[in-house]
């Protein structure tokens, strides 16, 4: 027999959060994503000084096949029926609400920070490397100051990420810039890398020269759809959207098996594992100089190099004063 909707009653949806509580977290979601879209700022650090990490990791970590199994059973006229109350009560167990209003926050602020970025990169390219190189560095001097090598292991690994970063964020990359694989390949990297402590998701796309492209085609797919829900004409939908899904994909699968990976190899070796991260940003600082480098318009004299001075020490101390409040950066709570 297939359950009506009048199943669907208000007790159970009895965990639906408060208007307040909803917002507390979509605010947090804000800095979250502002902090992930930003090189150089981890989201993961803002969830720990937001108090909110530990419930993040242990909400993602509960969706697993067994429970979407649940979920779209619940739903489908098999095994007793449809049942919305099967299907919620599957939904609470991953934290569903905390999810959806975290989630909405996160993705407000990064659809923002993507326009701040698209059009800096285009009117004051200068001002805006600068600002990443300043990110970038003054996150590698943190991470570095809670990091100790101590053993040889521990020195390759260190070597090999530097190396790594230093060669992918170079004008010549292996991996090029242009394919809808490497896109694939940026989501499933930097968002597992989002939820690390200390480690920026989109310093990642910086390296694989994705950061500034997926910045524009962002921010070219909303306004596209924007203007199809005003009748107007959407210029470069298609191919943007191409882009955006592509790395959503990516970032789903990341998130679901190479995060996963991450933590594993953490709990196998947690020293040889972060001196290989850590040591990926101190190899990402080539990049905002490589990619400002390839352009045309750019010119490196003793202004610009004032300039882009000035403005990497402005991003340092916005880093600096992100750190101070969390206080010292704790590798054993990754």
């Amino acid at each position: 027999m297939t359950t009506s909707s009048s199943e669907a009653t208000d007790s159970d949806f009895s965990s639906v959060p408060s208007l307040r509580r909803w917002l507390k977290t979509f605010v947090i979601g804000l800095c979250m994503g502002s902090a992930d879209a930003t090189p150089g700022i981890s989201g993961g650090t803002v969830a720990l000084i937001m108090g909110i990490y530990e419930r993040l990791i242990a909400a993602i970590t509960a969706i697993t096949p067994e429970r979407a199994r649940r979920f779209l059973r619940a739903l489908t006229p098999v095994d007793g029926g449809v049942s919305l109350r099967r299907a919620v009560a599957v939904l609470e167990e991953v934290d569903v609400w905390f999810l959806l209003a975290l989630v909405g926050g996160v993705g407000t602020a990064v659809v923002i920070v993507a326009r701040i970025v698209h059009v800096a990169s285009e009117e004051t390219p200068v001002l805006l490397y600068g600002a990443l190189f300043g990110l970038i560095g003054a996150s590698a001097v943190i991470l570095l100051r809670a990091l100790s090598i101590e053993t040889a292991t521990h020195a390759v690994a260190a070597a090999s990420g530097f190396v790594l970063a230093f060669v992918l964020s170079g004008p010549a990359s292996p991996l090029g810039t242009e394919g809808l694989l490497v896109v694939f390949l940026g989501g499933a990297v930097s968002v597992s890398a989002m939820i690390l402590p200390g480690i920026s998701g989109s310093l990642l796309l910086v390296v694989l020269g994705q950061y500034e492209r997926l910045s524009g085609a962002l921010t070219t797919f909303v306004d596209g759809l924007l203007a199809v829900l005003t009748g107007r004409p959407a210029a470069g939908l298609v191919d943007a959207g191409t882009v955006v899904v592509t790395f959503i994909l990516g970032g789903l699968v990341g998130l679901f098996t190479i995060s996963r990976l991450i933590r594993r190899a953490l709990d196998r070796n947690r020293g040889a594992t972060l001196a290989f991260l850590v040591a990926l940003v101190v190899g990402a600082l080539r990049a905002p100089i490589t990619e400002l480098s390839t352009r045309e318009a750019v010119t490196w004299t003793t202004e610009t190099i004032a300039v882009f001075a000035a403005v990497a020490a402005a991003g340092a101390v916005v880093v600096l004063v992100l750190d101070w409040y969390a206080v010292d950066l704790d590798f054993e709570a990754v």
